[in-house]
């Protein structure tokens, strides 16, 4: 009886409230709570510092604009029983609930072939069982493959509430007001036609500035050169590791963290989900605290560089570096450091980053025109950017130790 009564104080959206009492349970669940020690935005905070909101805040900020979502459509005579509502909020509650610490920057490094968005597959499984075949459906939307296809989208899609909210929210936590979209007004304009989530004409204005939004975020936040660079110095931190424990080195870690540097590969079929559910940013963060006084000079580097924000220059560029630029990298790191080749590839590393707002090939954003004729974004809008948005920006980088410059 009282649980209607709780609610959360957002930053972004005011009070929200719990609207069952599924999603209480699943919110009150120690699976969920996990979500308040993983971050959002990874490592993002060493460039805009107020970046430390987490996975928690997100989850609940995309649960609130489902509601208002499920609400708009409903009004328009979209016909979403109690129980699709009710499946709906669970699934978008959930559907970051696989992320493993300091959120993608450790994507594959840490947990090797398995993805996230499978980890949280089995984590709803998971809660299947404990909650008496209730998510059900919860899965099949996470899925993709429940029959009313407009209600897969609305979790998933070029236009979903997972990215309304964080495009908001991160807009709002950075200080990055170029992400600062409308999602009201956006939801305002929601409708379904033909089994499809549309977006009626008049709101097309909404939608460009929302992928004009996504640009803008990606390049300036999610790929900011030195988030880039905190982030893969990450990921190399966590390799060095294992490969210290491999050969037997002693390291200081938590049971939990230890558990996934010991092992190799990791598979779905066998993975321990409750060990992964003991794992968070604390793990990493007290890990690195105490691996920067290891005996082992390139971890101990590593983890200096890092805690301290004392980054690798990072270099990126539109076309392809000159060939033989990244070995002469490795030949001055190693000359300066007296580092053999392998260990030189700890601090000289090249890559790729793209940029893509919208894909024309993947779940189209669709446009409900007056006259009843439904079409693609691109060919709707009059604003010739869009267009430009389709086609995916490639740039090149390379980061080195700063003592080379």
């Amino acid at each position: 009886m009282t649980n209607k009564f709780k609610i959360f104080n957002d930053p972004i959206y005011g009070f929200i409230g719990i609207p069952n009492e599924l999603i209480y349970n699943l919110l009150e669940h120690r699976y969920f709570q996990r979500l308040r020690r993983i971050s959002q935005m990874g490592l993002s905070y060493l460039v805009y510092p107020g970046a430390h909101h987490t996975r928690f805040h997100h989850a609940l900020g995309s649960m609130h604009l489902m509601k208002d979502a499920i609400a708009q459509l409903k009004f328009k005579g979209v016909e979403i029983t109690t129980e699709e509502e009710k499946a709906l909020l669970a699934t978008i509650l959930l559907h970051d609930i696989g992320h493993g610490p300091i959120s993608h920057a450790l994507e594959g490094h840490l947990v090797e072939g398995v993805g996230h968005e499978e980890i949280s597959l089995l984590f709803m499984k998971k809660l299947n069982t404990e909650f008496n075949g209730e998510l059900a459906m919860v899965i099949s939307i996470f899925q993709g493959t429940h029959p009313k296809k407009f209600l897969n989208q609305l979790v998933s899609s070029q236009l979903d509430m997972d990215r309304l909210d964080y495009l908001k929210r991160d807009s709002f936590f950075s200080g990055v007001t170029e992400g600062n979209i409308s999602s009201q007004r956006l939801l305002s304009m929601l409708n379904v036609r033909n089994d499809e989530l549309v977006v009626e004409e008049k709101g097309i204005y909404s939608v460009e500035k929302f992928l004009m939004a996504r640009r803008f975020m990606y390049w300036q936040v999610y790929l900011h050169k030195t988030s880039l660079v905190a982030e893969l110095l990450l990921g190399k931190i966590i390799k060095r590791a294992k490969f210290l424990i491999s050969e037997g080195t002693e390291l200081k870690c938590s049971s939990s963290l230890m558990y996934f540097l010991r092992k190799d590969t990791f598979a779905t079929i066998d993975f321990d989900l409750d060990a992964f559910a003991k794992l968070d940013d604390i793990d990493i963060m007290m890990a690195i605290k105490e691996w920067q006084y290891h005996d082992d000079k390139i971890l101990s580097s590593l983890c200096k560089m890092l805690i301290n924000r004392k980054l690798p220059k990072v270099k990126i560029k539109k076309k392809p570096f000159e060939e033989g630029a990244y070995e002469a990298k490795l030949l001055e790191v190693m000359k300066l450091f007296n580092f053999n080749e392998d260990e030189a590839k700890y601090f000289v590393i090249e890559g790729t980053i793209g940029n893509r707002a919208y894909n024309e090939r993947e779940q189209n954003i669709n446009i409900l025109k007056k006259n009843g004729k439904v079409i693609d974004v691109a060919k709707a809008s009059d604003h010739l950017n869009i267009k430009a948005l389709s086609k995916e920006v490639t740039k090149y980088y390379m980061c080195y130790p700063k003592a080379l410059v």
